[in-house]
């Protein structure tokens, strides 16, 4: 789902134009997605919700260990650190109060023999649908809990640069 958003720059005529930006009609918590899980397997909701709190737990320490964290078939978590503008002249004085850190997530994906990205596992599939134009009627609109439903959210948050 998305709406329409209006630029807060204007462009190169002085106009302040509109791009689609993803909305989100839910949030979907850990327990939520254990019982999806649990519905697709011979686990109970608690056996996978422990197993997702541990996940969780187990690749926090791999990041703070400066290593990267693949999860087959989803994507790749990494640490990243954003220079905050402030540089120095020499190397040795350089320090992480210069930088933020934080998690960055790609999502998996294929690449074609030209090089070029084939699927990004997690947005294959996906539908756009203007939210003020959708007809929500026939969506139900809410998360029965059963495994075919989607799970309800999705997307980066984030519109793709128009400039690209």
């Amino acid at each position: 789902m998305y709406k329409p958003f209006q630029s807060v720059l204007e462009d190169k005529n002085k106009k302040k134009l509109f791009h689609p930006r993803v909305i989100y009609t839910a949030n979907v918590s850990t327990t939520q997605l254990a019982k999806e899980i649990a519905a697709y397997s011979s686990l109970s909701t608690g056996d996978v919700k422990n197993t997702i709190d541990n996940l969780v737990t187990v690749a926090a320490q791999h990041l703070q260990a400066s290593e990267s964290v693949m999860l087959d078939g989803f994507g790749t978590f990494r640490m990243v650190m954003k220079s905050n503008g402030k540089g120095v002249e020499l190397p040795e004085k350089v320090s992480a109060a210069q930088a933020s850190l934080t998690v960055r997530f790609l999502p998996n994906y294929t690449k074609n023999p030209d090089r070029t990205t084939a699927t990004r596992s997690l947005v294959t599939g996906a539908k756009c649908v203007r939210f003020d134009l959708a007809d929500t009627s026939a969506s139900g609109g809410g998360n029965s809990g059963e495994p075919d439903d989607g799970g309800g959210s999705g997307g980066s948050g984030e519109a793709p640069d128009p400039a690209a």
